[in-house]
């Protein structure tokens, strides 16, 4: 059983000129996981190697359900809205959480599902070197019936704008193009898989925010974004829409222990944004949706999505 395998990764672009060779499968809307199964116990971790099997305590009985089997899996844990859609939202409830017994209180109010579309081990031997359809292949034959997680369709003889216009239509995010023929590459970033969104999103890291005015006066009133360049951030606006009370809050606990003098952003920010600057350690990832990119390079009509305990800043990069 291996120990650790990272995820492959996809770039971000658009549909492949020719459909031949490329299978299409929904871009969730989650939480990246690789899902090891063995003894009938099961072992969660996020894409920058956490251990996050205590927040999910409602995808334990998948184990038991594959037995014998040692197995690893790639895919997404996703929540779901009142109309089957996933939703982050929902998601961010279950993210942070570390206690056994909150855990277990939210999985009745915010019920999860694993949502498999790879398959990496089985019983004693790596399928990483194998093509995507053969590992797919292999996925297919395991019996989901009853299993508490989902099969990522694989649409292997369809038309990727048709994929595209499905997910469209029922408020997905996007659509993932990946190569038939190619192999799982852990941890690498490739042109093999190609994520394309329906709407734009960009995980970005927090150097810092400024304080609330009006209603918000004592609180956060927008976060000073950034992407890493070197040991500095580069600056790319600030997002103060997207949060509710609550995430305000509790976005104040999370910054105050990592408060510093110093910016941590290679260039001067706009002085009416430094002049009511609290500078943090640029070591929390969040994710924002936005409409474009300016010609500055800065987020135009960002909306704040969440933090992203799944992410390290060294992941972070620009997605355009």
């Amino acid at each position: 059983m291996p120990a650790l395998v990272r995820p492959m990764l996809a770039e971000a672009g658009t549909l492949p000129a020719q459909d031949e060779g490329w299978s299409y499968e929904i871009k969730w809307d989650g939480l990246r996981a690789i899902l090891y199964v063995e003894d009938a116990d099961i072992r969660i971790v996020t894409r920058n190697d956490r251990v996050v099997t205590v927040a999910y305590p409602e995808l334990r009985p998948i184990g038991e359900q594959i037995g014998s089997s040692r197995v690893v899996l790639d895919g997404e844990i996703v929540a779901l809205d009142d109309i089957g859609r996933p939703s982050f939202g929902r998601l961010q409830q279950r993210m942070h959480v570390t206690d056994a017994a909150k855990a277990r209180r939210l999985a009745e109010e915010f019920p999860v599902t694993y949502m498999a579309f790879d398959l990496l081990y089985l019983d004693g031997r790596m399928l990483l070197d194998l093509p995507y359809d053969e590992r797919r292949a292999q996925l297919e034959a395991m019996a989901f019936d009853g299993l508490l997680m989902g099969l990522t369709p694989a649409f292997r003889d369809a038309s990727g704008a048709d994929v595209l216009w499905a997910a469209r239509e029922q408020g997905l995010e996007g659509v993932v193009a990946k190569r038939r023929a190619s192999a799982y590459k852990p941890g690498r970033r490739s042109r093999d898989w190609v994520k394309v969104k329906i709407f734009r999103t960009q995980e970005v890291v927090v150097g810092g925010y400024t304080e609330g005015t009006g209603r918000r006066r004592g609180s956060i009133g927008a976060l000073l974004l950034g992407i890493p360049e070197g040991d500095r951030l580069r600056y790319v606006g600030k997002v103060g829409t997207g949060f509710t009370d609550e995430e305000l809050d509790a976005l104040g606990s999370r910054f105050a222990p990592i408060r510093q003098i110093a910016s941590p952003f290679a260039q001067r920010l706009p002085a009416a944004h430094e002049a009511r600057a609290t500078w943090v350690r640029p070591s929390e990832v969040g994710e924002v949706s936005f409409s474009e990119w300016t010609t500055e390079g800065r987020l135009r009509q960002a909306s704040w999505r969440g933090i992203r305990p799944d992410k390290s800043p060294s992941d972070v990069r620009i997605e355009r």
